[in-house]
């Protein structure tokens, strides 16, 4: 089979085509011909030296879709012909989706949507299931007064989207005015460029002072205090990004709940990993009811092009997930 190898953690250019042989199944997994992987920030930390990579020379990818080619004996949830799409792979003991062929654990996976393309399906699995944690975390429900931080990142966009379709009365912040519009069109009920209005006067302006019940923060650093500001007291807060130093007095003062999410953990630990596959099972419906659909990046790339992806997104040269189409490559 046809892969993108790296045989060195660093830059882009480390990427390196290689033939390789097909991988041997393994109990509990399938073996997945790949239609289409996309490209998550956790990706290129592992490509820059991000000590959860696979072994060197390491095949990166953590999103997959694609077809069922072979079950192991000890699986019944799939069969070959299926349309699969999970996170599973591109991190310790798991090789990735830039390859012609991967073996997933099965417990990873669902049936991918039938109403999007198999290689769009690819788009969801990593930042569907953060945003799941997040809403999870929270306790979100049907009522509640949310803002979600960074709402067109890749992970804010699927967040605005569930949480409307759990009841939620959403509120975003975006980066640009001219991104105002898009965040309505996923559903947020209010939308505000972050740079210009804070998130605590943004609270003020919407909710009269009391603050939101809850803040979803996708960006981290100083916007996990913005989100400290904006919430009410005895509020909640969830990041998805809480590598950084910070003050928590404001947790104190107004006797907060903080919470991180890393979704990765049950592919590094083992623990957990149904959950993944159940989540994806109720994204595929989501995306099927026309409740949830993934914003893609208008330029593809391929196998060959890998390298070219990665320098895209660290250019910021994007709008929308990034995908990588296999295929026959």
């Amino acid at each position: 089979m046809k892969a993108q190898i790296l045989r060195q953690w660093g830059g882009a250019d480390q990427f390196e085509p290689a033939d390789l042989p097909t991988p041997a199944l393994r109990p509990g997994c399938v073996l997945i011909e790949v239609a289409a992987t996309s490209l998550n920030p956790i990706d290129v930390k592992i490509r820059n030296g991000l000590p959860i990579g696979p072994e060197l020379p390491a095949i990166l990818g953590a999103d997959v879709s694609g077809t069922v080619v072979a079950v192991a004996p000890d699986v019944d949830a799939f069969a070959p012909g299926d349309a699969v799409f999970g996170c599973a792979g591109g991190v310790r003991g798991q090789d990735g989706a830039l390859a012609q062929m991967m073996v997933a654990d099965a417990r990873l996976l669902a049936r991918a949507p039938r109403s999007i393309a198999l290689t769009d399906a690819a788009a969801l699995p990593l930042v569907s299931i953060t945003a799941w944690d997040a809403l999870e975390r929270i306790g979100s429900a049907e009522g509640d007064h949310l803002l979600v931080q960074g709402a067109l990142g890749g992970v804010g966009h699927i967040a605005v989207q569930l949480a409307k379709a759990r009841g939620a009365k959403v509120a975003a912040t975006v980066t640009r005015d001219a991104d105002i519009d898009q965040a309505l069109a996923l559903g947020a009920d209010a939308a505000v460029n972050g740079r210009v209005e804070t998130a605590k006067a943004f609270a003020e302006r919407l909710t009269g002072g009391r603050g939101f019940d809850a803040v979803v923060d996708t960006v981290g650093a100083e916007q996990i205090t913005a989100a400290l500001e904006a919430v009410k007291t005895h509020g909640q807060v969830v990041t998805t990004n809480a590598r950084h130093v910070q003050d928590l007095a404001l947790l104190h003062a107004k006797a907060l709940s903080l919470h991180a999410v890393f979704m990765l953990l049950p592919m590094l630990t083992g623990e957990g990993r149904e959950r993944h596959g159940r989540i994806l099972a109720k994204i595929a419906e989501l995306v099927d009811q026309g409740k949830l659909k993934p914003l893609l990046n208008a330029r593809r790339f391929s196998l060959a092009t890998v390298a070219d992806a990665h320098r895209c997104y660290e250019a910021r040269d994007f709008k929308g997930k990034i995908l990588i189409e296999i295929g026959a490559s």
